[in-house]
Parts: structure tokens; sequence; C-alpha cells
């Protein structure tokens, strides 16, 4: 049948299985808008406050289902407030499609009204991106996108659509999607064989999980394996959830805010097997120092992560969760006993601990774990509040812990939220925020009023840019330049300005109490929670140290 070009968008959503997109219209992109005005009760469209928090839901979206999310957005700023966004998902290899719209092709590079080189711009944050200039190539072009988003390691993908194309007419003709199959062309016997070698010969193993695990669904498999190799286990931000948190094996997260005994576990290894990990920077922290005393496995469906930041002794390129499935087929059960024992006791002499005179962010973690019994899905923004989420808070399953891991990006959680709330509507959705994130984008708050989204907003309230503070008082001397924002906002005012319930917390007593009214009010509900401006996040390692070099409170109390 012949349809125009803004109908076909529509259709090969429908192809696509895509029942939500989040995004706002503007000038060239009013036809797309048009046909899903048309398609109302088959995809669900929901209008954020800014574009960024489009794309930041379509991310959440993803992380908590699995599935691709999709942003639309209309020409020129419409589609550079995407970029953030997306280079968000791409650091963290979510897969998304972005749709825009552009000025028709006879006014391309003329610097026409709102027209912007999109594809030129986000060529290093996608996987891929299109501009679409003629009709014919639209459909297949939309269906690209969406396997390419999902194959291997995903990630973004932008297609631009010149105005006059989303006009014309040409014949479509509907076509069931081609299934993404697993990547397994470069699982190569040898390195099998070679890594059970390692796995045999080891006294002293460790697992480090990453962002991999959670994407390839791997969670069964990477349990079985750790039980047979009988090995402590730590995860990076990325990787919460895909090992069960509150496992007697589990040691907590590596790196420059990691435990102690996953830091000094990790030095004293004689294996390390990575498995769906990059090894970032905020992972190792000093690289030639880095599990000095191991030798390491790494297991990743990218090649180019092999040796790129960490030299390893051994690698298998592949989809996560089927390595582990041959892996577990050949490896025979090993005991370690006095090996974990001895990572045990260093967890037990150095367990993550805080000021607990008065409210502070750990202590307001704690009770929303107790209060959801740690069945809630988390997003963060950035900063403290954000490893105090990955500290305090046990993960017990994958796609529960939404954060931005790889840019950082402040602003994040509350489209997050908004965008795994509508994908997962039967849990409990809390964003854990600093007031400094919170600020950059509160207006989405608008956006779960106007839809009825019951997320909880939970402001961890320290009236300064907190992580920023912290190296601020250990590294240049207490020059707080920039990061104080003791001024007049109100939280709780700003929460029912824009259709949302606010509740100010004070006190340790009326943390549960208030989490436990937001869930039941079943309405967005911001939580104003006010602690001291110079609680810090520890254990610390200092930017480029290596990780056994990790510190806390403690120490600093010796040194001084």
């Amino acid at each position: 049948m012949k349809l125009n070009g803004s109908e076909i968008v529509i259709e090969c959503l429908k192809e696509q299985g895509v029942d939500t997109v989040f995004g706002y219209p503007g000038g060239t992109i009013l036809n797309v808008y048009d046909a899903l005005y048309k398609h109302g009760s088959e995809i669900n469209h929901i209008l954020t406050s800014h574009e960024q928090g489009a794309a930041h839901a379509a991310d959440g979206y993803a992380r908590a289902t699995g599935k691709v999310g999709v942003c639309m957005a209309t020409s020129g700023p419409g589609a550079t407030n995407l970029v953030t966004g997306i280079a968000t998902a791409y650091m963290d290899s979510i897969p998304m499609v972005a749709i825009t719209a552009n000025v028709a092709v006879p006014l391309l590079g003329r610097d026409s009204f709102q027209e912007i080189d999109i594809t030129g711009v986000t060529m290093p944050i996608t996987k891929h991106n299109y501009i679409v200039k003629d009709i014919t190539k639209l459909a297949d072009t939309i269906r690209e996108a969406f396997r390419i988003a999902q194959e291997g390691r995903p990630g973004p993908v932008l297609v631009d659509i010149t105005k006059d194309v989303t006009a014309a007419e040409t014949e479509y003709v509907k076509e069931e999607p081609i299934p993404v199959e697993r990547s397994t062309q470069y699982i190569k016997e040898k390195d099998l064989e070679q890594a059970i070698e390692l796995i045999n010969e080891s006294e002293k193993p460790f697992v480090f999980v990453g962002g991999g695990a959670v994407i390839s669904g791997a969670s069964k498999e990477l349990m079985e394996f750790v039980k047979k190799i009988d090995a402590p286990v730590a995860d990076s931000l990325m990787g919460k959830g895909a090992f069960d948190g509150t496992d007697e094996l589990y040691m907590g997260m590596l790196g420059m805010h990691g435990t102690k005994a996953s830091n000094l576990g990790v030095t004293k290894c004689d294996l390390l097997i990575t498995v769906g990990s990059r090894f970032s920077d905020r992972v190792i922290g000093n690289a030639s120092r880095f599990a000095k005393n191991a030798k390491i496995l790494q297991i990743d469906v990218d090649p180019a992560e092999i040796n790129k930041n960490i030299q390893v002794d051994c690698s298998i390129i592949g989809d996560l969760k089927e390595v582990l499935t041959r892996l577990n087929q050949r490896i025979e059960k090993h005991e370690h006993k006095e090996w974990i024992k001895e990572i045990e006791t260093i967890s037990e002499e150095h367990p993550l601990k805080y000021n607990e005179e008065g409210l502070t962010g750990p202590y307001v973690i704690e009770q929303i774990y107790k209060v959801t019994e740690g069945n809630a899905i988390i997003t963060t923004d950035v900063g403290q509040h954000q490893m105090w989420a990955a500290q305090y808070y046990r993960y017990k399953d994958p796609r529960t812990f939404l954060s931005s891991g790889g840019l950082g990006t402040m602003g994040y959680g509350v489209g997050a939220a908004i965008g795994a709330k509508v994908g997962r509507p039967d849990k409990v959705v809390l964003n854990i925020a600093g007031d400094g994130c919170f600020r950059m984008n509160m207006n989405e708050i608008a956006t779960a009023a106007r839809y009825n989204i019951p997320i909880i907003q939970v402001v961890i309230n320290n009236h300064v840019l907190g992580m920023v503070r912290q190296w601020q008082t250990l590294f240049y001397g207490k020059r707080y330049s920039q990061t104080i924002l003791n001024d007049g906002v109100d939280f709780v005012k700003v929460a029912e300005a824009l259709g949302a319930e606010g509740i100010r917390v004070t006190k340790k007593e009326e943390v549960a109490p208030a989490v436990e009214k937001a869930i039941a009010l079943g309405k967005p509900v911001v939580l104003d929670c006010v602690i001291d401006c110079d609680d810090k996040v520890f254990p610390m390692v200092p930017a480029g140290a290596p990780i056994e070099d990790t510190f806390d409170q403690d120490d600093l109390n010796k040194e001084a």
C-alpha cells in the first residue's frame, strides 16, 4: 500500500513492537506527529518538558526493560537538545533510536531556519546515524537502525529525516523484524581452553562484573559460574544487580568508591576474571598497578575493549551469556575456602560505615532499601548520592539500578525514572538525586505530574555540589569555588507548583514514614531530605592512585 513518510515511520515503529515514544514536537517533525495522532491508541507518546528529558526517558525505559528506547525531536535546537541523552546512552551501551526531522532537501546546507547537521554532530556518540533524503529508503533505514541498536554491543542510533520525505509517498510493505542473534562468531575453542586452564590453576580467583552482564541477561549463568569456581565477586556501577548483591560471595563495588574488600581482593588475587567490563579509569585507578599480582581473563562482546585499557593474559570475545554457558558446561567444581575467608575477613574488618549522628545520605538509602525490601528500581543522578545509592542499596536483580556511568550526566535521573516507570509499571521507582542535579532537570517532575506517573524523587539536599565540594575539601585546601547552593530554593514548593506532592525530611525518624507515604500516594512525590553539607563518600581512592590506596574517615583521622 502507498503511504507517506510519516505514516511509514509509525508503521515501522509498530513493526518493531514499540509501545512508547518520548518526545517533543516542532515544525519539521509536524508531519510525523500528525501521523502519531492518528495512531494514539497503538503508540503511547510522552510529551516531556525538554528534549533532553525525552532522551533520558528513552534511555531509562531501555535499561529497565531491555527493549529499544525511542525518542523524537524536531530539527535544530530540538535535535541538539537530545545530544547529551544520546551520549549518555552511547557511553553505557544502551539501545536507543532517536528520530529527528530536518529541513527539506532543497534547504539543506543553506543555513535555513532551525537547520542543523545533526548526523555530523552525533557521529562520535552513536553506533551509526542516517539522514534520509529518499522516501524509498526510509522504511529499510528505520529497520536497520533498530537492528544496529540491539546487535552485539548495543547503543544509540539516530535517524534524521528531511521534512519533504515525511510528506512524500511510496509503497510500503510490512516486514517482520529479523531476530537479533547473540554474537558468537568470535568465540574460539583455544580461548575457552586457555580460560579453563587459568581457572583450574588459580588458587585465588576473583570475579569482576560489568554492565555487559546486565545487557546480555547473563545473571543465571553468572551465578552458576561463580559458584562453580568459588570466587568472591565485585561489580562496577553498570554491573549492579547482575550478581545478587545479597549473596555471601558479593564483596561490593570496585574502584574509586569501592569497598576495601573488593579493592584489596583484586590486588591480592592471582586470577581476575572480568566479565562484561571495559576497565574504566574509575575502576582501575593507576593502570600500571591494577591487579598487579594476577593474571587477567577478560570476557567481552566488543573486540575493541580487549587490551584497550588493561593488558590481559587471556580473552574470550562474544556474548557473555553464551560464553558463560559454554564455560559452565566444562568447568569442574572448585573450592577456595582459605581465599574466601581471607576476603571475608577484610570485609569484616573494613565494613562500609558512616556517621550515624543525624540525617545522612547513607541512612536515607538504607531506609529506602528496608521499606522497599530491595525490590524497587533505583535511578540516580551523578555525585555523592549516586555512590551512596550504589553502596547502601543491595541490588538483587539486573535492570534495577539505572545510572549514568560513563558520561556522568547530572540531570539524568528524573527522565530515566519516568522511562523506567512507564516501561515497568509494576515496580516502585525512585530517583536519588542531589540538589545540584535535581535543579538541572526538575522540570520533568511536571511531565510525571501531567501523566500521573508515580515516580518518587528523593533529593539528598546538602545545599552544595557535594562531590565537587568533597574534592575541594580533600585536595583543594577547602577553597569552595562555586559549589555552594545555599539559596532560597524550596523543593517542596517547587514540587507542589509542578503538580506533585512535596515532603520535607530533616530527621532520621521521618525517613521511613515519608517513603511509605510516597509509595502509598500513587502520584509523583518529591522527598526533600536535608543533610549536612560536609558528609562525604567513603571509601575513596585518589584519582590516578592504585585502588589498594583506598582510604576512609578513620584513615584521615589517624593521619591528622
